[in-house]
């Protein structure tokens, strides 16, 4: 979308124009915004940082700051990818946090009431076929261990693509990174899950679509 105007990404966005209108404070476009995408960012919030209750108050900031910023909003690309990349940067203070101050991990048997959380995703996925029947829920710890070995900007890949659908063009623009880049970013993910699961789960060489 580069070099598009305003006008023409609005065009071609339904989200664009509903933030354009929430720029001239018009609240019923907020909470069409908020009805949108709330699910969609509290489960990607979730699935990043494991706790449903912290990923409902980032979702909560994430949209606090997409109204406190209104009217300084001149769309440059998707309005998903401007809401993604606020989360992104919420979820990098989060993991920055946590370095500083370890926490406690869940239980990985609590999947919530946001459906399956990365490693179940992982499980029931296309591409993450397990090789011998055994019970779900050790296979479930295995794979979020594995998840765990993820480095920060490996982990934020991984779900966008796994739980948001995004493609590498996608991914490249929440992350600030080229799409080269994520490609090989998601490349060192499989192998890493690969490594860490070589005994349990064959895993293909497909991706996202670029």
């Amino acid at each position: 979308m580069t070099g598009e105007t305003s006008t023409q990404l609005a065009l071609r966005d339904s989200d664009i124009r509903l933030m354009l209108r929430v720029r001239d404070d018009d609240v019923t476009a907020f909470a069409e915004i908020v009805e949108l995408y709330h699910h969609r960012l509290v489960t990607v919030m979730h699935h990043l940082v494991g706790n449903n209750e912290e990923a409902e108050d980032l979702a909560q900031d994430v949209f606090l700051r997409v109204y406190r910023g209104r009217k300084k909003y001149h769309p440059k690309a998707k309005f998903s990818t401007w809401l993604f990349t606020i989360a992104k940067n919420l979820a990098f203070n989060i993991f920055r946090t946590r370095q500083r101050k370890p926490t406690i991990p869940l239980n990985v048997r609590d999947s919530g009431p946001l459906g399956p959380r990365p490693a179940e995703q992982l499980v029931l996925d296309r591409e993450y076929q397990p090789d011998e029947r055994m019970q779900q829920q050790e296979l479930v710890m295995i794979v979020k261990q594995a998840l765990n070995t993820l480095n920060e900007r490996q982990r934020v890949a991984v779900v966008l693509n796994k739980f948001e659908d995004m493609n590498y063009a996608d991914i490249a623009d929440v992350m600030g990174l080229t799409t080269k880049a994520v490609k090989s970013l998601l490349s060192r993910a499989r192998d890493n899950l690969r490594l860490a699961l070589k005994d349990y789960i064959r895993m293909d060489e497909t991706g996202p679509e670029e």
